[in-house]
């Protein structure tokens, strides 16, 4: 037993791996995780006295726990059988494909990665970036939604911003769970999209298969009480205007609403800009009539280290205003209640919430400058398209919230412009502003289209584009 044992010292070492890792497998790493798991809960547990709405049990479950609920749901399970016969496979490697889908969507939600990172992250840049102004339509009815309801913000698509805007100003109500698009899928982004809360959602993925598992995990978040914040209109605007909603989510929200349990709460959020970063990216894919954005990396990172660089030079300054308006709360019982018995729920709650957002879309300077400057022909002084700002707002159908440079505000309206013309959207000669990026006017122009008085609105051109869908 005291013999001495000669080994190489690749055998040695070897060992001495395959005991440190048996020893810290069953001793160490379970203490560890142990420690970490009582330090988060510590922490779930004082967030939730200060949230307006508790983070629910279901988001702080592990993903695996997760994943097995979604793929045996009795639906799975069916379009699993069902998959196998069409496709003529077996139904364990159907089984295993939905399995994949599974692990693709379902999220991995830390507490302390949103609260201590997101939020404080996504308000230093709005402020950084922007002029952030808020609107409540309705704050007493926002303040005495159920707590037990499910809440559901539904979002219009200005920007990939729009991501960072929502979730700070929600930031005192709870943690979102958004619907990201095929733009999350790269890593390692799609590791802190999924940190986040967030769920994904191919968007050119057709197969039953696929949406029954997304309809599975959409539902039973849905039934938890989970806030979710979605984009109904499946994409950017490429045009500037609110599009038509695209109702694949919201029937699988309304599928997880049962009428003798929880209410489910819709509330509008509109969003306008007075610069969107991606316009140009925006406008041309319009303009080709795709769905293509010709955007890289590369040029994304070129993009900020060149205005990080003219920021820290004093050349450049913040984007100007963000707006934001939080519409009246639409309760899916009430709205279920008052609605024919004939009536298609889903289309109903979705042109609601299409009117709703439209009709609150926030007014800022630089629609209102390009909406003037088409009235004149798409050239005039600051005094002119002054005064046909104040002629704009006189006209103006119903009462948007107006962030705009306040009348006679010379100083601020000389600012945008001079921002504009940076831009090359305006050029400038001696006292006249004119159009040069025409494209680029009407979409900023047709933000606000739908309070514009007819003369204003036909003033408007339509897009230089093949696709009949963008004209207007």
């Amino acid at each position: 037993m005291t013999q001495s044992v000669t080994l190489p010292l690749w055998l040695l070492v070897l060992v001495l791996v395959f005991a440190a890792v048996t020893a810290s497998t069953h001793l160490l790493f379970p203490s560890v995780r142990w420690y970490f798991r009582r330090r988060a809960e510590r922490f779930v547990g004082e967030l939730n006295k200060r949230l307006e709405r508790p983070i629910q049990p279901f988001k702080l479950l592990r993903r695996q726990d997760m994943i097995q609920r979604v793929i045996y749901d009795p639906e799975v399970v069916r379009a699993v059988t069902e998959y196998a016969k069409s496709e003529g496979v077996r139904e364990d490697v159907a089984f295993e494909k939905a399995h994949r889908y599974a692990r693709e969507i379902v999220p991995s939600f830390s507490a302390t990665a949103y609260f201590r990172i997101a939020i404080r992250g996504t308000r230093w840049l709005s402020h950084k970036l922007f002029d952030v102004r808020l609107h409540r339509v309705d704050d007493e009815a926002l303040s005495a939604v159920d707590h037990n309801a499910t809440l559901v913000f539904v979002i219009n698509h200005r920007s990939n911003f729009d991501y960072v805007l929502v979730t700070y100003l929600a930031g005192d109500k709870s943690a979102l769970s958004y619907a990201a698009g095929d733009w999350a899928h790269v890593w390692p982004l799609s590791r802190i999209v999924r940190a986040m809360g967030a769920y994904f959602i191919r968007r050119r993925s057709h197969t039953e298969l696929y949406r029954k598992v997304l309809a599975s995990y959409v539902k039973k978040a849905t039934e938890a009480g989970v806030t979710q914040a979605v984009f109904p209109e499946g994409g950017l605007s490429r045009n500037g205007l609110v599009g038509p909603p695209k109702l694949g989510i919201l029937s699988y929200i309304v599928q997880g609403w049962r009428s003798d349990g929880p209410d489910v709460v819709f509330v509008p959020v509109s969003l306008n800009y007075d610069r969107v970063v991606e316009d140009r990216i925006l406008v041309a894919a319009g303009r080709s009539g795709t769905r293509r954005f010709r955007a890289s990396a590369p040029e994304g990172v070129q993009f900020t280290l060149r205005y990080i660089w003219r920021r820290l030079r004093g050349l450049e300054s913040r984007f100007g205003v963000a707006g934001v308006t939080f519409g009246r709360p639409i309760s899916l019982s009430e709205l279920a209640a008052g609605a024919p018995q004939t009536a298609d729920l889903v289309h109903l709650l979705g042109e609601r919430l299409k009117e709703d957002i439209r009709t609150s879309v926030p007014v800022v300077t630089v629609p209102l400058i390009m909406t003037a400057l088409f009235k004149r022909d798409g050239r005039a002084t600051m005094q002119d398209i002054s005064a046909e700002i104040e002629k704009l707002r006189a006209a103006f159908v119903g009462t948007p919230p107006d962030f705009a440079a306040p009348e006679g505000d010379n100083e601020a309206l000389a600012g945008v412009l001079e921002g504009l013309v940076v831009r090359h959207i305006l050029s400038r000669e001696d006292e006249i502003y004119r159009i040069v990026a025409t494209d680029l006017a009407i979409f900023y122009a047709n933000s606000i289209r739908q309070y514009l008085a007819a003369d204003a609105a036909i003033a408007i051109p339509a897009f230089s584009t093949e696709s009949n869908s963008l004209k207007t």
